[in-house]
């Protein structure tokens, strides 16, 4: 899994490029990756309104409704495996004799 930097972070590192200093002398000075920089620049304007795509914040609320939904999911499979077995042992509709 990718490593985490806090906003600020991400922030700082943008302001240092955007000062005119190259992402490979920040990258190797911070010892992250070029890469990532670029993608954080990339996201930044993006977020900005200059660069089309989904904001930060809209990816934010698709990771946690992407979570909410496995969540779900797993639960409504666990239902349906409980379900299976306890209507193998007796199935609740005709599963006993009317009482005389």
């Amino acid at each position: 899994m990718p490593r985490s930097y806090p906003p600020e972070f991400r922030r700082k590192v943008l302001d240092l490029v955007a000062s005119g200093r190259k992402v490979a002398e920040v990258a190797s000075l911070l010892g992250i990756s070029d890469q990532t920089i670029y993608v954080w620049r990339r996201q930044h304007l993006i977020d900005t309104g200059q660069l089309p795509g989904t904001n930060s914040s809209d990816l934010s609320e698709l990771a946690a409704a992407r979570k909410r939904i496995a969540e779900l999911e797993t639960e409504l499979a666990i239902h349906r495996r409980a379900a299976e077995l306890l209507g193998e042992v007796t199935s609740p509709k005709g599963g006993s004799k009317p009482s005389a």
